[in-house]
């Protein structure tokens, strides 16, 4: 459980996202802490992906109130300690002219700047971050050309290129094979137990995460908290009874 008086990496009070009058979140509220392992889970059009935008920056809630490390969003500058991965990030069209190297190496743009060279440093965190995602070896070769689960490590390894303090991932899994998405796990959970790198990401498997959750929340309008992760499945099947908009934040960290 957070400790109370640590202060969150995300503070979200009672948010509010509507679209041409339409609600699409509604009093949100929650807390991310540093270490945490959260996925978030729910149906297409539930707002997972609104949720993620907004914790970004990319988006304006229509109300409620957004702390990133205790600080108001326009007064929040380190961006470059938040590591994003967006939705079919990894299906990259096969004559993409760009070898892993290239792509990994864009994740240094926000610590160097759009038009800076890269230095020592640069070059050792992209060879570090394509190490932690085992793909090293394939660092010369064109991106367009690996397999699902290699475009998937190579996209991460580019937001881990900044040695981000939070991983964000919307649908990571998107064209990943079984055996890849397996891989994909194990390496999240190393990143989040061994780099200490707080991860936050978007999913529809819930069938391969359920056994490591310790919470699950249900949210819409209202929050419906399981503390009993054996309980989770019948926690999804609760957020059904509350309509499409229900969205299911899942909780779950591991013992380090």
């Amino acid at each position: 459980m957070p400790i109370s008086f640590k202060v969150p990496i995300f503070d979200v009070k009672g948010l509010d996202f509507n679209v041409s009058g339409v609600s699409i979140l509604s009093n949100i509220s929650l807390e991310i802490f540093e270490g945490e392992y959260i996925a978030i889970i729910g149906p297409n059009g539930g707002g997972k992906t609104t949720l993620i935008r907004i914790l970004l920056g990319l988006e304006k809630p229509s109300a409620g109130r957004l702390k990133i490390y205790g600080k108001k969003y326009e007064n929040f500058k380190e961006w470059h300690k938040i590591g994003y991965v967006p939705q079919r990030a990894s299906l990259v069209d096969e004559n993409f002219p760009a070898t892993v190297e290239d792509i990994v190496s864009m994740g240094r743009v926000a610590k160097r700047g759009l038009f800076g060279g890269m230095s020592k440093a640069d070059k050792r965190a992209v060879e570090d971050a394509m190490k932690k995602m085992d793909v090293l070896t394939l660092k010369d070769k064109m991106v367009g050309t690996l397999s699902g689960g290699q475009r998937q490590r190579v996209m991460i390894a580019r937001a881990l290129a900044s040695h981000p303090k939070i991983l964000i991932l919307d649908e990571p899994n998107t064209g990943v094979d079984i055996v890849s998405q397996q891989r994909f796990y194990a390496l999240l959970s190393k990143l989040n137990q061994e780099e200490k790198i707080t991860i936050l990401f978007i999913t529809h498997d819930i069938g391969v995460i359920v056994d490591d959750i310790q919470r699950v929340f249900t949210i819409n309008q209202k929050a419906t908290i399981c503390n009993n992760p054996k309980e989770a499945m019948s926690c999804e099947e609760m957020s059904s009874l509350y309509g499409l908009d229900a969205h299911l934040l899942y909780n779950h960290k591991h013992e380090h």
